[in-house]
């Protein structure tokens, strides 16, 4: 069996697992919320066909761990619904995939990503700080959850 994560493109077949990915944190800490709902419900239409990417993480033939770009501006792109199962945490598998998303973020044309968050994610948020991302100033936002935003210059 191959122990490699690699990290693949979305693909229609991943679908059922970047919803259930993204529930199984989400509940974990908080409550699924409407328009939670309307991205993993329909990730091609709310975000691939938007202009987005959605990556996923594989490993031994499974996505274990899955993460989006939602493009929100000419050259800015919001990174959302990042996600890794419990039962392969700590084998930097959210490293790999931030590095990915960032890195396809350019190959898109980006010059900003940005994302929301919660300080109860500590290991995420110091996931982000590693990888440069900076606090700003929150603005409105469709999340309960969101009580901080940070962004990163590419």
């Amino acid at each position: 069996m191959n122990n490699e994560v690699t990290i693949s493109g979305y693909r229609p077949e991943y679908a059922a697992a970047f919803k259930a990915l993204n529930i199984e944190w989400i509940e974990k800490f908080f409550a699924v919320e409407p328009h939670d709902m309307e991205q993993l419900d329909n990730p091609e239409t709310y975000i691939i066909n938007k202009g987005g990417s959605i990556l996923f993480a594989v490993y031994e033939g499974k996505a274990v761990g899955t993460c989006a770009l939602v493009k929100t501006g000419e050259a800015e792109y919001e990174l959302v619904k990042m996600g890794v199962s419990p039962a392969v945490q700590g084998k930097h598998i959210g490293k790999k995939l931030c590095e990915a998303a960032l890195k396809e973020a350019r190959a898109l044309g980006a010059r900003r990503v940005w994302l929301e968050s919660n300080r109860r994610l500590e290991v995420a948020l110091n996931l982000y700080r590693s990888l440069g991302f900076k606090e700003i100033p929150m603005t409105t936002t469709p999340y309960a959850r969101a009580d901080i935003r940070m962004e990163v210059w590419l």
